[in-house]
């Protein structure tokens, strides 16, 4: 029976006149791996504080089992300025000894890109002190991952991590032994990690089973069945559902719960989009010509990032860039950008940008431009435009688009200096919208954005007729409002990938493997100290494990089938899934026996 690691009985606690959490209840047990979501403000990090006793409850208790060992991420890390990497996640071991440890090994090269720290001027002996902030968070998620924890508690771990290094976090997270609680935005790795869901809402804690897929689910169906009036979030949360079930091929090899009551509450949602029906009318708004590229070269200072790119941007072009750190992403949007702003006048350091004269450009820049603080939220916006046109007859006023954003009639009213980091965002990609661009380019527009928020801008850029380049490192994002990947691989090229993300990740691992020299072979032999006669007995255990790992395999499909089959039954699907997490437990002690023997023999 699993053991009960942290207790949190009848917690409340009160911000100002704000009740952010009104007498919580819930537990953490080993092997759960909780997802915290919920609205920017609700609480989600004041519950995880509160829950690693970094902050005291105003009523209530919390209770953290005997010898707990407790392992936290927080946004703010407390590193030392003065001190070196080095210093701060190996400590005082010597070089054989980390370089000896597998863990060690794979945390450096996953978060860092190898052992050797090559973003770094001094690699592990650079001073911390005029780091970036985003270099500094993945220092202490380092210091973190190489111990040895029974609880990890992580505060928006993938903030600052690319695609490689939050597909890395994820996959290192799912072979740990430790309990996770996790508050992130990013949905795939919420998918790929959770098991548990901690929605917090208006001062309570709702719990769900499954991952973030599930999740949307069971709270679109929770919410049907309440019969709530807010039907403008359940329409929300129905058309995400229907994505989730129809759209990345990636995502339904998971084993899915409920499948046909899902697909039942999904029956009369139309597709995320019409991408013909939108093709039509971008052409219309913007003729043949959006931006086209001719032997282009883009550099930064002396650098040469791109060469000799050919390239085009049609018109309802819906495009997902990716690409190492460094590699010329946004360096290649400012072009483009100023080629549009200056009319052709500015070129880049070599070949021609052609621009459509057609062409309404927005670019929202990862800098939130400043406004005036004495500015109300709503004035913000009429400055820009009273009314928005969407297309296909869909018209918005300003104050209807701020709703959507998330800026209640109430919220309207509070003065842009008075917003914090994620409402300014929002209202800086509102404004862009409000000018009516038919073309926009987004370099991380989900920085600073709740999940909520995430899926209202998805669900309008839906039906946004125009060309859209996006520069993201939430794939979930990416897969949702594109339809075409391209990558910078810091090769000088733009390459388009017909398989999305999944086959940039295979194209920077088969770099990496390309750049890194083989080792000579070597005859195959058994672990030192280990007789011929005990590799022999231990091949022999070797097949016999491999054998029971197959017939559980057998067991986990049919369990997986039956809760298909009475998808319609919480009652019999809690039990079949409990009968799941135990067969999950056999599958894991048979797995790490398996990789002793293989030592062995």
């Amino acid at each position: 029976m699993a053991v009960n690691l942290v207790n949190v009985e009848a917690v409340s606690k009160v911000y100002g006149t704000r009740a952010l959490l009104d007498g919580v209840s819930l537990g953490v047990s080993e092997g759960d791996r909780i997802g915290v979501v919920g609205r920017n403000g609700d609480g989600k990090t004041t519950l995880i504080r509160m829950l690693a006793k970094l902050e005291e409850a105003d009523t209530g208790r919390i209770t953290h089992s005997g010898g707990l060992r407790l392992g936290v991420l927080t946004q703010h890390d407390s590193l030392d300025p003065k001190a070196t990497i080095r210093h701060e996640v190996i400590g005082v071991m010597a070089d054989h000894e980390w370089a000896g440890s597998a863990k060690i090994r794979d945390v450096l090269t996953g978060l860092f890109g190898g052992l050797d720290l090559p973003g770094f001027e001094n690699g592990l002996d650079t001073v911390i002190g005029p780091l970036s902030g985003g270099e500094r968070r993945r220092i202490a998620l380092a210091r973190l991952l190489i111990e040895d924890q029974d609880l990890i508690v992580l505060d928006e771990p993938t903030n600052h991590l690319d695609v490689e290094g939050i597909s890395w976090l994820a996959q290192h997270l799912q072979t740990r032994r430790s309990a996770l609680v996790c508050v992130t935005h990013d949905r795939w790795f919420l998918d790929q990690v959770c098991t548990r869901m901690w929605d917090v809402q208006r001062g309570d804690v709702h719990e769900y089973e499954g991952g973030y897929s599930d999740y949307v689910f069971a709270r679109a169906e929770r919410e049907r069945r309440a019969a709530t009036e807010e039907t403008k979030r359940q329409n929300l949360m129905r058309k995400e559902l229907a994505w989730l079930r129809r759209g990345a091929p990636a995502r339904t090899s998971k084993p899915r719960y409920r499948i046909e009551a899902a697909n039942e509450l999904i029956a009369d949602v139309p597709p995320p989009r019409d991408t013909s029906e939108l093709m039509k009318f971008a052409n219309a708004r913007l003729g043949k010509t959006v931006f086209d590229l001719e032997d282009v070269s883009v550099t930064a200072g002396p650098k040469e990032l791109l060469k000799h790119l050919t390239w085009q941007l049609g018109p309802g072009d819906r495009v997902g860039l990716v690409g190492v750190n460094g590699a010329g992403k946004t360096s290649l949007l400012r072009a483009l950008a100023d080629a549009a702003v200056s009319e052709g006048e500015k070129q880049p350091a070599a070949g021609r940008v052609i621009v459509g004269k057609t062409v309404r450009l927005a670019y929202l820049s990862q800098d939130v431009t400043e406004l005036p603080g004495t500015l109300r939220v709503l004035e913000a916006v009429q400055q820009i435009r009273d009314r928005v046109d969407l297309g296909k007859g869909r018209e918005m006023t300003a104050g209807q688009l701020c709703e959507q954003f998330g800026f209640s009639k109430e919220k309207q009213w509070t003065p842009v200096g008075d917003l914090s980091g994620g409402e300014r965002r929002r209202l800086q990609l509102l404004r862009l919208l409000m000018d009516e661009p038919n073309v926009l380019f987004l370099d991380e527009p989900t920085n600073d954005l709740d999940i909520e928020t995430l899926t209202q801008l998805e669900d309008l850029l839906d039906g946004w007729p125009g060309s859209m380049v996006v520069i993201s490192h939430d794939r979930f994002f990416i897969e949702r409002t594109t339809d075409k990947t391209f990558a910078l691989l810091g090769d000088q090229t733009l390459r388009m990938l017909p398989r999305g993300i999944d086959e940039y990740l295979e194209r920077r691992q088969r770099m990496i493997e390309a750049s890194v020299p083989a080792p000579a072979a070597a005859p195959a032999q058994a672990k030192p100290g280990v007789s011929a006669a005990d590799a022999r007995a231990a091949k022999k255990e070797l097949q016999k494990v491999e054998r029971q790992l197959d017939k559980l395999s057998e067991k986990e499909a049919k369990l997986h089938a039956q809760i298909a089959d009475n998808a319609t039954d919480f009652e019999r699907v809690a039990k079949l899934d409990a009968e799941l997490r135990e067969l999950a437990g056999e599958r894991e002690e048979l797995e790490m026996r398996w990789l002793e023997l293989a030592e062995d023999a």
